[in-house]
């Protein structure tokens, strides 16, 4: 689970402007020696045999590339987005949540986000099936409250 955390401001008093996202890729150290670890797994997998014979080159970061730190600059010139972020407005109790456990913004009477942006953490897989869960979940609570 990525550890690097993120965050969302308004840039202005402005409703229509986009906001500031600063998606905070990588920030957290645990982030790039997970990675690290696993580009110096997929180089083991593929140097054993039977993969080793039917690999040509390793195409990046590229074989000249050993030592850690280059390797880490590689990872963070490639990391890319996967375009599914979540957390923005996390439930949870405390607090710092945005929304309670049943999706209510706090705060504002009358308010839901039954989204993935309440997962407080990424979940392993797409975040499509959890999200359904979400809604039909909170979708339940209403109905049940009603």
């Amino acid at each position: 689970m990525p550890k690097s955390r993120g965050k969302i401001t308004l840039a202005s008093a402005d409703p229509l402007a986009a906001p500031r996202i600063e998606a905070g890729y990588l920030d957290h150290p645990d982030d790039i020696a997970t990675l690290l670890a696993g580009l110096k797994l997929a180089r083991a997998i593929i140097a054993a045999p039977p993969l080793a014979s039917q690999v040509r080159r390793e195409v990046f970061p590229g074989p000249d590339v050993q030592d850690d730190a280059a390797m880490i600059a590689d990872i963070r010139a490639r990391a890319e987005t996967i375009y599914h972020p979540v957390g923005t407005c996390r439930m949870g109790a405390d607090a710092g949540s945005v929304v309670d456990p049943e999706a209510r913004v706090r705060g504002v009477e009358g308010l839901r986000v039954v989204d993935a942006s309440i997962m407080p953490a990424l979940p392993t897989g797409n975040t499509n099936a959890p999200t359904m869960m979400i809604a039909e979940n909170v979708a339940d609570m209403m109905v049940r409250r009603a």
